[in-house]
């Protein structure tokens, strides 16, 4: 009896074999789907992670709430298929740009939002519900 060389060979198997190759294209092989509230979550995030940005946090139909910079801001969301409308409710440090500080916080957000959820956010609206003043004394007037 003769052995062949393909007789001897090792069989392909483990990490170096090829992946099987499912006869369903990627296109329609599922989709994924990211509720309102999951993207709303992530918004909040986002903003509590930029500078000089806070949330009320606390009280009941708003007695009792106080400012905190620990908290997230408040966010709502909507879908409107592949685009999401966003709502912040924040409070912001002062003195501060606001106009700044909205214009960078609304480029995080959007960049993050989307970036994490594969959502283009459509719209964008800030709002502000209270400043926190950095001294309690006023400033000299000049």
């Amino acid at each position: 009896m003769t052995v062949s060389p393909a007789d001897t060979a090792p069989a392909v198997s483990g990490p170096t074999a090829p992946a099987p190759v499912s006869a369903t294209p990627v296109e329609k092989r599922g989709v994924t789907t990211v509720p309102a509230a999951v993207v709303a979550r992530i918004a909040e995030q986002v903003a509590s992670e930029h500078p000089r940005i806070g949330a009320s946090a606390g009280g009941v139909l708003g007695v009792g709430a106080r400012r905190d910079f620990a908290s997230r801001p408040a966010a709502e969301c909507d879908l409107y298929g592949a685009v999401a409308v966003l709502r912040l409710d924040v409070g912001v440090a002062f003195p501060v740009d606001l106009a700044a500080t909205c214009a960078g916080l609304r480029a995080r957000v959007r960049e993050r939002v989307e970036e994490l959820t594969g959502l283009q956010v459509g719209r964008l609206d800030l709002e502000i519900s209270w400043l926190n003043p950095a001294g309690n004394t006023r400033g000299a007037l000049r």
